[in-house]
């Protein structure tokens, strides 16, 4: 099968404008986002509706999209990037403009869920672990997921899901193997189309889970496994902790 990744990127973010082009370690977060994501794809593009970000992607020498700035979404933002390229990739992978330190493995790991010819949607979890605590349980910005014995995605949520009966909240975590939902997706292009053009579901407009959405309209999420955790950037609070992530690891 072949591959394609796509990062949309805006540069008007309420908690963070501009962000995209924020410096982390000498480099742009888009350039770091780009240059992991090639490490394990050969053809990488970054979709944007913002010539500074389009600037800055040629500069440092990469692929760009110019998209629409009407899109409500990510993934509305890829769909359009995939009709102007005219690719013919079997699967489109999803990569957050914001995750700076994606793994190659973890983005290897969505791409072998399609080894599965059922597979129309792959998206990755992460085990909490005991030792997570119950605030990190119910932190609602790590939505949960819920599988069933294929490794597919029976609902996200932003509670926790399942309620452990008979425990008390402190045990859950060593009851149960709760999953993190780790936002990476990728999709066969012609499922890709479908999914854009549905109209927000009941259970989408809940949890402001768009994920939610495919599922409530019988679509099948394969979920890989992985056991990084990824350190997202949604404010510049976020960007100081990556900053020190990066020096203590000597990225």
């Amino acid at each position: 099968m072949k591959f394609i990744a796509i990062i949309p990127a805006r540069f008007a973010s309420t908690r963070f404008p501009g962000k995209p082009l924020a410096l982390l370690g000498g480099k742009t977060i888009i350039q770091r986002v780009y240059e992991q994501a090639g490490k394990a794809v050969e053809e990488v593009y970054v979709a944007t509706d913002d010539e500074r970000i389009a600037r800055a992607v040629k500069e440092f020498g990469g692929k760009v999209v110019m998209t629409s700035n009407q899109h409500r979404s990510g993934t509305d933002r890829i769909n359009e990037a995939v009709v102007k390229l005219g690719t013919d990739a079997d699967v489109i992978i999803n990569i957050q403009g914001d995750e700076p330190f994606v793994l190659p493995e973890q983005i290897v790991a969505v791409c072998k869920c399609f080894n599965d010819d059922r597979t129309q949607i792959a998206t990755l979890g992460k085990p909490f672990g005991n030792d997570a605590g119950i605030d990190t349980l119910r932190n609602p910005n790590s939505p949960k997921i819920v599988v069933d014995n294929n490794d597919c995605a029976m609902y996200f949520s932003r509670s926790i899901i399942p309620f452990v009966r008979g425990k008390e909240e402190d045990a859950w975590l060593f009851s149960f193997p709760f999953l993190k939902h780790i936002g990476l997706y990728a999709y066969k292009t012609e499922v890709l189309k479908e999914i854009t053009s549905l109209p927000q579901s009941s259970l989408e407009m809940a949890e402001c889970l768009e994920q939610l959405r495919w599922l409530q309209n019988g679509y099948k999420i394969k979920v890989g496994i992985t056991d990084a955790e990824t350190i997202g950037i949604d404010t510049p609070d976020d960007l100081k902790r990556a900053e020190t992530f990066l020096h203590s690891n000597h990225l």
